[in-house]
């Protein structure tokens, strides 16, 4: 049944969105939006009540909450941060872009918070307006009694948040930007408090020349409400960090056309799709999950997964990735990946993980917020000591004033967004341009890369190789030859197995049944087709089978200097016949590199190819460091010996044998176009698997650490030259003083200012 609030009879509203109402299960509720109390129930009994102004946001249940100023803290349900007490906010991207909840409450407590500051304002600084005279027209008493009355609800109510979690700080010893703020608005709420009530404890430091004590309800009403302002433009900023994401999210289609055994076509729920299914998709259409083209062909528009400005053409054979949008024609597709396995909702997890992460570069902020907090409340102690001892009279007052100045004006909250920020928009940027960078630290080394470690096969080349020379033995003939090795490496995903198996099917050779069938990493694989021991792969799977090469190394040679890959096959022992694969390179590896050597970046090539074909290919793209005939482990070996030679390395590669050299380079970059484990080893995916996405992504690092740099400045300098000001540094040479108000408009503003300049790169060119 729904349950209702004891206190006031309304539906309570679940803390996981209303998903569940048993008052059995010792969960917390938040109740409706009128009483704002948070309790846990129990069946017929409250156990615990306690105010809280929030209502959490609507998201699945089981999500977890994380801080946008530390990433580190994962909550399982929302609340606020230990660290700085900020509203904790959904993990990962939420597909509908709903108002926040946090957002609709401050902007609520703005707006009226507003409307009672501003007449206190006014009663107050009449006296500075020509023609007003507020104190003569309705006397100080009534001033104060009305400043007091419209400045309560703005403090107590509107500022409320704050001051929670401002006490919360202190009670947990983990002082934070609110600690500050809570100290300044209370200790001028209720020092105006006491002046009001009991002025005649007050001693002479106190008073003006007319013996009065003046009190500070408008500087607490104005911060409070310059603080809400604050905040509200600071969670409208935030929510534009995720708008790349989302507008790709808007490409998901809800449903797919699935062709049945018997023929006819239905359409399904995209969560009913499961690999294997046969979908149509017809022209205009989204393409509704990750799959092979099996049969038509089209121009599908990639650009919001790959950055691609143009359509690009498929057929037979070829990729297509789910949310894409088809052109003219129509084809049918096997779904390859659905639900969370497609390469959108990759994306989706890997920007989410990336945004969580902490660049480097954050050290030196944490390290120095860490002393900052106690720092502030120093300086504001001291400050108002010495203006109490050496300040003009009333000294007291004056003393208070500049204390709270210091304390509003060096709020850390600049600081604490600075990196976070910027890491969140530039992510989002790059997952827009088909750059997923998987951490932040990733991203700040790229910019330092200087070595750049290329694979072959997949990486520089299509990936797409063709099988165009078979040149057998007289005992075996091309078909026989080409019937044996097929029948073996159907067993293989390798590209180069794939062009065996397509050529030998369109020769119309038919496979046989193959036992015992073995991969060995780098090397080939082998096995038993109708009985007899075959084997296909390098130099070195001949070796080690004892199977003498030595009759055709003059023709291999030969298709190695025309950039071939030559594999051997050995039947029975014994070499039975070379087949030459030929992998066209990539159009676009040759400006990509080219770029690449502009900025600095040195290129090697490492490949497990024989020494002529990498000769051959590095040749072509102007390559002059060549790592041949490498073992996976090998690759590895040749990244660790760069970085010990004082290089920073990054390593592209799309296959499993990559994985361990992007794993152990400092930054991996892997193609989206190959195999899964090599995504995961890498720190960068291209989706497009387009080398210039390496541009792209040493780009976006430059671009988003000067940003960083730039928001870590700003926030430096505003805090070592608006402590000083605050506390009254210039008033002995220009007689100026900073207002509390003033102070709490310029720390808003400069969260603000670091929010803004974060998101220009929403903007950045790739």
């Amino acid at each position: 049944m729904t349950a209702t609030d004891p206190v006031c009879g309304m539906a309570v509203q679940s803390r996981t969105a209303a998903y569940s109402y048993d008052w059995s299960d010792q969960r917390y509720y938040f109740c409706c939006e009128g009483c704002l109390k948070k309790f846990r129930t129990n069946p017929g009994a409250i156990l615990e009540a306690k105010a809280n102004p929030l209502v959490a946001p609507s998201v699945p249940a089981g999500s977890q909450f994380t801080c946008p100023m530390h990433p580190e803290v994962i909550e399982d349900s929302f609340g606020d941060c230990p660290e700085c007490g900020m509203a904790l906010e959904p993990m990962g991207i939420i597909v509908e872009e709903k108002e926040n909840p946090e957002l609709i409450d401050m902007s609520r407590r703005f707006w009226i918070c507003l409307a009672l500051s501003a007449p206190v304002l006014v009663l107050t600084m009449g006296a500075h307006i020509p023609g007003v005279d507020f104190h003569r027209l309705l006397g100080p008493r009534v001033i104060d009694w009305a400043s007091f009355l419209l400045a309560s609800p703005v403090v107590l109510w509107g500022g409320l948040p704050f001051l929670q979690r401002g006490v919360k700080s202190i009670v947990t010893m983990r002082l934070n930007m609110f600690t500050l703020i809570a100290i300044g608005v209370g200790v001028a709420y209720i020092y105006s408090l006491a002046a009001l009530l009991l002025p005649e404890l007050f001693p002479d430091a106190f008073r003006t020349a007319a013996g009065t004590i003046d009190n500070y309800f408008e500087a607490a009403a104005v911060i409070t409400t310059l603080v809400l302002l604050g905040q509200m433009l600071e969670l409208r900023a935030r929510n534009q960090t995720g708008k790349a994401i989302r507008a790709l999210l808007e490409l998901a289609p809800t449903t797919a056309r699935k062709i049945g055994c018997n023929g006819e076509e239905e359409d399904l729920p995209l969560d009913q799709v499961v690999v294997g299914d046969r979908l149509r998709v017809r022209p205009g259409e989204k393409i509704p999950v990750d799959g092979i083209v099996l049969e038509g062909s089209s121009a599908v528009d990639e650009a919001m997964m790959t950055g691609e400005p143009f359509p690009i053409e498929k057929s037979v054979g070829d990729r297509v990735f789910g949310a894409t949008v088809n052109g003219t024609g129509g084809f049918i597709l096997r779904a390859e990946h659905v639900g969370g396995e497609t390469l959108l909702q990759r994306i989706i997890q890997m920007v989410a993980e990336a945004q969580r992460s902490r660049a480097p570069v954050q050290r030196l902020a944490d390290k120095f917020a860490g002393y900052f907090v106690p720092a502030v409340v120093f300086a504001s102690v001291l400050t108002f000591l010495l203006w109490s001892i050496f300040g003009p009279a009333p000294a007291m007052a004056f003393a208070l004033v500049n204390a709270i100045s210091v304390l509003i004006i060096a709020c850390p909250c600049a600081l604490g967004l600075a990196t976070p920020m910027s890491i969140m928009v530039g992510t989002g940027r790059g997952a827009a341009a088909g750059v997923l960078i998987k951490s932040a630290e990733a991203l700040e080394i790229l910019q330092k890369v200087d070595t750049l470690v290329v694979d072959k096969t997949g990486t520089l080349t299509e990936g797409k190789p063709r099988l165009t020379t078979v040149i057998p033995t007289a005992d075996l003939g091309e078909d026989e030859l080409l019937r044996l090795a097929g029948s073996l490496e159907r067993g293989s995903e390798h590209p180069l197995a794939t062009a065996i198996v397509a050529a030998a099917r369109q020769r119309g050779v038919s496979f046989a049944d193959c036992t015992d069938f073995l991969s060995v990493t780098g090397k080939g694989v082998r096995g038993k087709v109708e009985g007899r021991p075959v084997a296909l792969g390098n130099a070195r799977m001949m070796m080690d089978l004892g199977a003498d090469i030595g009759g055709f190394e003059s023709r291999a040679d030969a298709l190695r200097r025309d950039g071939a890959t030559v594999m051997y096959v050995a039947v029975d022992g014994l070499v039975g016949g070379i087949l030459g694969i030929v992998d066209p390179i990539k159009e676009t590896a040759a400006a990509a590199l080219s770029a690449l050597r502009g900025t600095g970046v040195q290129i090697v090539l490492a490949t497990g190819d024989n020494a002529v074909t990498a000769r051959a290919v590095a040749d072509t793209l102007q390559i002059d460091n060549v790592e041949a005939d490498v073992l996976p482990d090998e690759k590895g070996a040749v990244v660790a010996r760069l970085q010990r030679d004082g290089h920073i390395v990054a390593m592209a590669g799309d296959g499993i044998n990559d994985a361990p050299a992007l794993a152990t380079a400092d930054v991996g970059i892997a193609m989206g176009t190959g195999a899964d484990v090599a995504m995961e080893s890498a720190g960068v995916t291209l989706v497009k698997g387009d080398l210039r996405g390496i541009v792209r992504a040493r780009l976006l690092s430059r671009a988003v650490m000067q940003n960083i740099r730039q928001n870590l400045f700003f926030a430096f300098i505003y805090n070592v030259l608006g402590v000083p000001i605050a506390a009254g540094a210039l008033y002995p040479f220009f007689g100026l003083l900073l207002s509390p108000i003033v102070a709490s408009a310029a720390m808003s503003l400069s969260s603000v200012s670091v929010i803004s300049n974060a998101l220009r790169l929403r903007n950045l060119r790739l």
